[in-house]
């Protein structure tokens, strides 16, 4: 599974951002990765120097033979938005897995 990192406007791609990332999506690669080709991050400093809740961290799934699954999230850093959306795209991926497996006739 390829890791596809893209920084946006007002936010540094660091060494130590990319580690915490590929650590933070180990358990996704774990029980999902046969099933995926490549996730992509997408980061966003939405309020630019205004502080608050303002880096945005959108992580995109592809699966094969299906369409993306996205997950994000909203924090006042880029290591706690990737936590973040990390988590919630393990649950979504989870999810779609659980119900194609259901509809899969017997």
């Amino acid at each position: 599974m390829e890791l596809i990192i893209n920084p946006g406007d007002g936010v540094q791609l660091s060494d130590a951002l990319r580690d915490h990332l590929q650590h933070k999506l180990e358990p996704v690669e774990r029980k999902h990765g046969e099933r995926l080709t490549r996730i992509e991050a997408h980061f966003k400093d939405d309020n630019a120097n205004k502080g608050g809740r303002d880096i945005h961290c959108l992580l995109e799934a592809h699966p094969r033979g299906m369409d993306p699954i996205v997950a994000e999230a909203l924090a006042e850093d880029a290591y706690t938005a990737s936590h973040q959306a990390a988590g919630k795209l393990d649950r979504a991926l989870a999810n779609q897995f659980g119900k194609n497996e259901r509809k899969r006739p017997h």
